[in-house]
């Protein structure tokens, strides 16, 4: 859906400006699609660059911080771990088309294997807030991250015991 590769949320709709059917139809239940709906917030312009009209749907209060330029701007952003997650699903076929094993993890961690010819990547998920460790099995000890949801681990080896920071996502290529 567009906005979540620049971190939209979700924006407040007064009920005099609802756009939805199921939302007019049966008001005040939630049924509405519009606070997912608002325009594209491309820059930090009065309408987000995405009219010089008036937009059918509210704009968010942080369109001047999240939009599509101010990220483009910046290195660190969801933006651009966007761009990076999807081109490296597009170079390596084990994430896209490999084999998935599920690798054994504790607490808040998700972790599983995507292997394709004789590429192997380990996937590990933080799904909490605090930090958490992965014991590595023994066939994925040896390996280089290659994506973080931080963007600031690429290159570092991994051994016995994978770290990662609270709601971090890594990708390790495996040896």
């Amino acid at each position: 859906y567009y906005g979540d590769e620049i971190g939209m949320e979700d924006v407040p709709i007064p009920p005099d400006r609802v756009q939805d059917p199921w939302e007019r139809n049966i008001p005040g239940l939630g049924l509405g699609r519009d606070p997912e709906r608002t325009p594209m917030q491309w820059d930090d312009s009065p309408n987000a660059g995405f009219t010089t009209g008036t937009p059918w749907l509210p704009l968010a209060a942080d369109r001047q911080a999240v939009n599509v330029a101010a990220e483009r701007r910046d290195a660190g952003s969801l933006l651009h771990f966007y761009r990076r997650l999807i081109a490296l699903r597009r170079s390596e076929p084990a994430l896209a088309v490999g084999a998935y094993a599920p690798v054994a993890a504790e607490g808040d961690l998700v972790a599983y294997v995507r292997k394709h010819g004789a590429r192997r990547f380990l996937i590990v998920l933080n799904l909490g807030s605090r930090p958490a460790a992965l014991e590595m099995p023994v066939e994925a000890s040896r390996g280089r991250i290659v994506l973080s949801t931080h963007l600031d681990r690429d290159g570092e080896q991994t051994g016995a015991t994978l770290s990662l920071r609270g709601d971090e996502g890594v990708v390790v290529a495996l040896a």
